[in-house]
């Protein structure tokens, strides 16, 4: 059962066909409130009919034994006086209730003739005597039957000068049948309508399910056999399951891309880490067996090669699992003379450091860590000058530029040194170009912090890179 109503199937079939019980309940209950109510106004106008009828005959001066008052089947009628006392009842009228007065008895006594009124007998006739004052429900038996009646009341003064009250009843029997017979209908027809909802909302949404399934079923595959090359069916429409399959197959492919690049990495950062390590060891094993030719200088810098390499992959891995920089404020300007410091080929043209300066937020080692990168970068291709400017752009943004008088980077290459393990001279060695990964680095860092890193061509013809961050 569990299993069975944890499926969006079920749980929206469930769902429509409640919805649908409670909508046919109340437009059911409303149905048979609206029956019910214009039956019973049908009813007190019949009442209102016979009471009218009844009440111009006494008022014309008919005697009560004279009155000839309706079947009482169909409209039960009863007079009393004031005092509760009956004067008159429809033929047949055994009980009655809800009329105020339960007399079905009327009082014989003698009354005086009527005289003769032209002008009561014309109201009479034309029925403007009485109006009705009074509707109310009770029950009537006639004929040894008790139905449930609606009654309407009016007053009128008969033969005697008195004030008397008519009550006219009119049969629910028409009105009980319809709501029995609408109700009957309603009971026998609400379960095959919801059966016919829940069937047909099933079916429905199995059909409207169908590609997230071959979806599932394609990831799950995905997912057994680790071939990110593969992608899921996408259906060809507009909705919100087509929209689904192409975000996933947009997912899987920069899945796709960043488990390619990550085995790229290591198989890179593996080549790289290989050289160093061979020479060290070469060197190790040459001065164990002649502690004579031991080149201690070129050991010390092959480790200094390892180490800084090893810094540089522990920082790229740091920087692609989404390590958030510091927030501290680094002023560029007095951050860009620091890096400059012994580089005897950098020129700085810098702002005054401090609040009027290019103060931007975040890790001072990584965005020290950039401009080392940069100036390393220039210094190797400069043929004897770099300049670093630093500048606010507004009050929005704060930009440094490092530019050489070297050959500078062609256009087509400009995007491709970003990327790591990359040198646009193959022919260049280890020694002398680095691993690769300086501009990398940078790039990565300037994104973390919000930023850019590009690359064009300096004034001079050389290269120049511009670092753009957001100002604290």
């Amino acid at each position: 059962m569990t299993r069975l109503f944890g499926s969006v199937r079920a749980r929206a079939a469930l769902a429509a066909t409640l919805v649908v019980a409670v909508a046919l309940l109340a437009a059911g209950t409303a149905v048979l409130l609206s029956l019910r109510g214009g039956l019973e106004s049908r009813a007190d106008a019949e009442a209102d009919a016979v009471a009218r009828q009844v009440a111009s005959r006494i008022a014309a001066r008919i005697p009560y034994a004279d009155l000839d008052l309706p079947d009482g089947d169909d409209h039960p009628v009863q007079v009393v006086d004031e005092d509760g006392r009956v004067l008159a009842v429809s033929e047949g009228l055994e009980a009655v209730s809800g009329t105020g007065t339960s007399g079905v008895t009327p009082l014989h006594s003698p009354a005086p003739e009527p005289e003769h009124d032209d002008q009561a007998a014309e109201a009479a006739e034309s029925g403007e005597l009485a109006e009705i004052d009074w509707h109310g429900q009770g029950t009537a038996t006639v004929d040894g039957e008790r139905q449930e009646y609606r009654f309407a009341g009016a007053e009128v003064t008969d033969l005697r000068d008195e004030t008397v009250r008519v009550y006219a009843g009119a049969s629910l029997a028409a009105q009980q049948d319809a709501v029995r017979t609408a109700s009957g209908v309603m009971l026998a027809g609400f379960p095959l309508l919801l059966a016919v909802v829940a069937s047909v909302t099933w079916l429905v949404t199995r059909r409207a399910l169908r590609p997230v399934e071959d979806i599932r079923r394609e990831m799950a595959e995905i997912t057994a056999s680790a071939d990110l090359t593969r992608r899921v069916p996408e259906p060809a429409t507009h909705d919100e399951i087509a929209r689904l399959a192409r975000t996933t197959n947009e997912t899987l492919a920069a899945l796709e891309t960043s488990v390619e690049r990550q085995r790229r990495f290591v198989a890179d950062a593996s080549h790289e880490l290989r050289s160093p390590i061979a020479s060290l060891r070469t060197q190790l094993e040459v001065a164990a067996a002649h502690p004579a030719l031991l080149d201690l200088d070129g050991a010390v810098e092959d480790t200094v090669r390892l180490q800084r390499l090893a810094a540089d992959l522990l920082l790229l891995a740091r920087l692609d699992a989404g390590e958030r920089p510091a927030d501290a404020r680094v002023d560029l300007s007095a951050l860009a003379r620091e890096e400059a410091a012994g580089r005897p080929m950098v020129t700085v043209e810098a702002g005054p450091a401090g609040p009027a300066g290019a103060e931007v937020a975040g890790s001072r080692g990584q965005l020290g860590r950039v401009l080392a990168n940069l100036l390393d970068n220039a210094e190797r291709h400069a043929r004897s000058a770099v300049t670093v400017t630093v500048r606010r752009d507004g009050d929005r943004a704060a930009v440094v530029r490092v530019a050489d008088d070297g050959e500078g980077v062609p256009e087509a290459d400009r995007e491709r040194i970003f990327e790591r393990f990359v040198r646009l001279d193959d022919a260049r060695s280890r020694d002398e170009g680095g691993a690769g990964l300086g501009l990398a680095i940078a790039r990565d860092v300037a994104v973390r912090h919000g930023g850019t890193l590009t690359a064009g061509e300096a004034p001079g013809g050389g290269a120049l890179f511009e670092l753009r961050l957001p100002l604290a």
